[in-house]
């Protein structure tokens, strides 16, 4: 049974929440943002009307999200009026208290998304690390794991590419992940995930270690200006599908894109790499290397900033991309993330696509350094 104390804490934590927010504000802003959608041309221009509409889809779903919590906190504190007469359970009045506690929780992690590129959606691509099949077996259960949390999470999934194992398993796959704040909560997943458990490749039983590299990118929109130098594109195309069979393609549908970057502040140079074989039509499979390749360039320019802020701010964060960032330990039914110390036991709940207590943890303690 909650405290009156607690009861005290919910109601204050919802009013700051309505200050960070500035709810008021944004009420204003909604009326105003809509009334510019009712000029007589205002679909004319269906890409800047579709922008318009988002606008106001965002600052809206603000406004939602703080009223569905007013709400609950008002219902909260009204059967905690009605505990008093009888005319309600002590469990009932815990239910909604932790259904107040969630939502409220909920939308001060997402307010702590701030950055431009957070809103995005993701291109996400597993990469299996030596060990061959036994590797290749946990990337494809790192795939799994994500499609679960993506789709937990109402969000869009689509695989762009897809390198099945020798024997099982997957080589690699790059999975687009479409929806608000994808990118925001994702980058949290960014790094080498190491893998510790009695192998059932291994003849003799023994406990392996494989390991599988995360990369999380930003996936750009229309709203995102990123310079394409055409002279530095190339294409090649090949058939995609299975082993045989009814999966073979007989069209070139598969494409390949190589472009020459050069960085600007560096000098180095790098050919970048895409394949897609999304569909099997061979235009959309380009439009799609295009946008993953303008996401790859945006990436970088990102990751420039970070540098440079790393530099202002030495010391701050206690990783950096590309290091190993958790430890997945099946025989003592543990998973630790090594950045925030956080872990828990429930080891199915996690590989089941349960990540949201690993992103909170990362959040609350890296999101205030990349100010």
């Amino acid at each position: 049974m909650i405290t009156q104390e607690q009861l005290k804490e919910t109601f204050e934590r919802k009013l700051a929440l309505r200050r960070y927010l500035d709810i008021d504000s944004k009420k204003i802003q909604v009326e105003e943002e809509e009334l510019r959608t009712h000029v007589p041309d205002f679909w004319e221009h269906p890409k800047e009307a579709q922008a318009q509409m988002k606008k106001i889809k965002d600052i809206q779903a603000w406004i939602d999200g703080y009223e569905e919590i007013d709400k609950t906190v008002n219902e909260l504190q009204l059967a905690w009026d009605f505990l008093k007469e009888g005319l309600v359970e002590e469990s009932e009045i815990d239910a909604l208290y932790a259904d107040a506690i969630t939502k409220i929780e909920n939308l001060e992690l997402r307010n702590m998304l701030r950055r431009e590129e957070d809103k995005l959606g993701v291109v996400l691509k597993i990469n299996s690390g030596a060990g061959g099949t036994e590797s290749q077996d946990w990337a494809s259960m790192l795939m799994r794991m994500y499609l679960r949390w993506c789709e937990s999470h109402g969000y869009k999934t689509s695989i762009a590419n897809l390198l099945e194992g020798d024997e099982a398993g997957i080589k690699s796959c790059t999975i687009n992940v479409e929806g608000d704040f994808a990118y925001g909560y994702l980058k949290s997943e960014n790094g080498v995930h190491r893998l510790v458990r009695v192998s059932p490749y291994n003849a003799q039983g023994k406990r392996m270690t494989s390991f599988a590299s995360v990369f999380v990118t930003p996936l750009v929109d229309d709203t995102i200006e990123v310079k394409v130098d055409l002279a530095l594109l190339s294409w090649d195309t090949f058939r995609s599908g299975g082993a045989g069979g009814q999966n073979v393609n007989k069209v070139e549908s598969g494409v390949r894109l190589r472009y020459q970057f050069t960085d600007p502040y560096t000098g180095e140079q790098e050919e970048i790499l895409i394949e897609n074989t999304e569909t099997r039509d061979q235009p959309k499979n380009k439009e799609n290397a295009m946008r993953q390749l303008r996401s790859i360039l945006y990436d970088k320019e990102l990751q420039h900033r970070l540098q440079e802020q790393a530099k202002i701010e030495a010391g701050k964060m206690k990783i950096e991309w590309g290091s190993q960032i958790r430890s997945y330990v099946f025989d003592d039914r543990r998973v630790k993330d090594h950045r925030t110390n956080y872990q828990t036991s429930d080891v199915g709940g996690v590989m089941d696509g349960d990540l949201d207590a690993f992103i909170k943890a990362y959040l609350m303690e890296f999101a205030g350094t990349e100010e």
